[in-house]
This record gives C-alpha cells, sequence and structure tokens, in this order.
C-alpha cells in the first residue's frame, strides 16, 4: 500500500484507522510499522505514531551509489573468496537467460508486468553475486538497503525503456554483468569491484534520462509516490 501510493509523504499513520481499514488486529499492525520505520520508509512521531517519509531526489541518488558500494565490494569479495570456478555457475546461468530475454526492441513493453521476468533475473543476478561474497554481514546491509524501493538494481529499469537508446543501454549492462563474472572467475578483486560500481552507476544515467524527458516516466519507478520532484520553472 505504501509504495503503490496509498499514503502521501507527510501523512500520519496511527494503529486505530488502520486496524479498521484492513480489518485485523493492532499487533500486525504495530509490527508492520514499527518495521517500516526501521527500513526508513516511516519516521516515528514523538507525541504518537508514524508519518510517512518524503524522499528527495538526492536521497534517490546516495541510495543508488550506497548499492554501488556494496555491491562493488561484494564483487571483489568473491574474487577473493571462491574456491571453485563451479560457484559462478549461478551467476552464469542467470546472465545466460537475461541475453535469452533480452528485448530486441524495448518499446514492445508496454507495462512493466510484461518485462517483469527480465526485471525478476536482474535482480536475482545481483543477489546472487552478493551471496558470493560469503559475507552475512555485508549481505544483511544489502538486503536493509534494498528496503528503499528506488535503491533496487532494477528500479530505474523500466523508466528507461520508454526513451531512445534503451537498447543500447541494456546492452552495456549485459556487457558489465559479462566483465564481472569474467573479473571474478580471474580473481582480479579490483576490476570486479570497479565494473560493479560502474555497472550501479547506470542507475543514475537511468534516472537523469528520465527526468530530463518527462517526470511522469518516473511512476514506474517502485516507490515513486514517495519521491519529492521539484518543479522547474
Amino acid at each position: 500500500m505504501l509504495l503503490r501510493g496509498d499514503f502521501q509523504p507527510g501523512e500520519r499513520l496511527s494503529e486505530l484507522p488502520l486496524v479498521a481499514r484492513l480489518g485485523v488486529s493492532r499487533t500486525p499492525i504495530r509490527l508492520a510499522l514499527d518495521r517500516l520505520a526501521n527500513e526508513g520508509l516511516l519516521e516515528i512521531v514523538p507525541t504518537g505514531g508514524f508519518v510517512v517519509r518524503a524522499f528527495t531526489l538526492t536521497d534517490v541518488s546516495d541510495a543508488i551509489d550506497m548499492r554501488g558500494l556494496l555491491e562493488g565490494a561484494a564483487a571483489r569479495l568473491a574474487a577473493e573468496r571462491f574456491q571453485d570456478p563451479a560457484e559462478l555457475s549461478v551467476l552464469r546461468a542467470l546472465q545466460d537467460e537475461l541475453e535469452r530475454v533480452m528485448p530486441l526492441d524495448p518499446q514492445l513493453y508496454p507495462s512493466i508486468d510484461s518485462f517483469a521476468h527480465y526485471l525478476d533475473l536482474n535482480e536475482a543476478f545481483h543477489s546472487a553475486l552478493v551471496d558470493l561474497a560469503r559475507s552475512p554481514m555485508l549481505r544483511r546491509t544489502f538486503d536493509r538497503m534494498l528496503s528503499l524501493p528506488f535503491a533496487s538494481p532494477s528500479a530505474t529499469v523500466f523508466a528507461r525503456l520508454k526513451l531512445p537508446k534503451a537498447k543500447e543501454l541494456l546492452t552495456v549492462a549485459h556487457d558489465h554483468h559479462n566483465a564481472i563474472i569474467d573479473a571474478i572467475l580471474k580473481r582480479q578483486g579490483s576490476r570486479a569491484e570497479g565494473v560493479t560500481r560502474e555497472h550501479a552507476s547506470l542507475a543514475h544515467r537511468n534516472l537523469d534520462a528520465v527526468l530530463a524527458a518527462d517526470k511522469r516516466f518516473l511512476n514506474s519507478v517502485p516507490g515513486a509516490s514517495l519521491i519529492r520532484v521539484p518543479d522547474v520553472a
């Protein structure tokens, strides 16, 4: 409900109205609100209750940068820690499937649902990369970062499909995936980290292109209703 825009930034949320609206007891409502506050999507009001947090474009940019740092660290650790090349089989299989389903013409995908399989595979690739780091601490930090929906690896991909050169950018992303796998396999930790961080920065290019073309395309980004975009005179 929060991510699809049922509640707006700054709106106050309290347990009892949500109990009446959703028809459930107070306990699961309280737990859900506490979790959303812990994830950074709600802010606690000192006098009681919560308000929906508003995010700025700077917040979005910072989240993308933080994901790049975490994924870059994961790629470097993966290159240093893997013991058998077979451990990269999941990453390779996901990349092969991504290449198989990559659209020849991105404009043919009218809705995010029609592009869901590609996005799911992309998310799985990035998750598998973090798994290869063999770092529970990094995994927990990464998962917490992804609680901000616009920070996910696929957050800006669909919005970018509506713009020129979408196919070109998808191709660059796939080249990055291949380079990441190659660097890990060759135990080139610094290269793996650098390529992965460059790959994450594509989200900045996607976001900038969307904002420059038509801010309405931003509605395709998960959690877009929580982002306040200033009007440009």
